[in-house]
């Protein structure tokens, strides 16, 4: 059996949200990539490769560079799962909202 990363611990870390947004406009190499934090090159990789185990990255050979990319589905896959929460907590700030607005101080 194999295991996998859990999807949301490889989000939960800053540098690997900001590596997803930046192959989300277009893919990059691991270089290119590092090029765009404080980070060592090693450290970079070590984030792609963990995205990559989550499927969340998708690499691609081209000639002596390999290129990351989005893996769509996986991000659909994770975002249908969030939106049923979203809805929630949006239904109870609305509420939330709506009973401030009702005992407002009288000045």
């Amino acid at each position: 059996m194999e295991l996998r990363r859990d999807v949301f611990q490889a989000i939960a870390d800053p540098t690997r949200r900001a590596i997803i947004t930046l192959v989300a406009l277009h893919a990059m190499t691991p270089g290119a990539l590092a090029e765009k934090f404080d980070s060592s090159r090693q450290t970079i990789s070590r984030h792609i490769q963990i995205l990559t185990e989550c499927e969340l990255l998708e690499q691609e050979q081209n000639g002596r560079e390999i290129y990351y990319h989005l893996n769509p589905i996986k991000i659909k896959e994770l975002a249908d799962f969030v939106e049923p929460f979203r809805k929630l907590w949006d239904d109870r700030f609305n509420k939330l909202e709506a009973i401030m607005k009702q005992h407002k101080p009288k000045k």
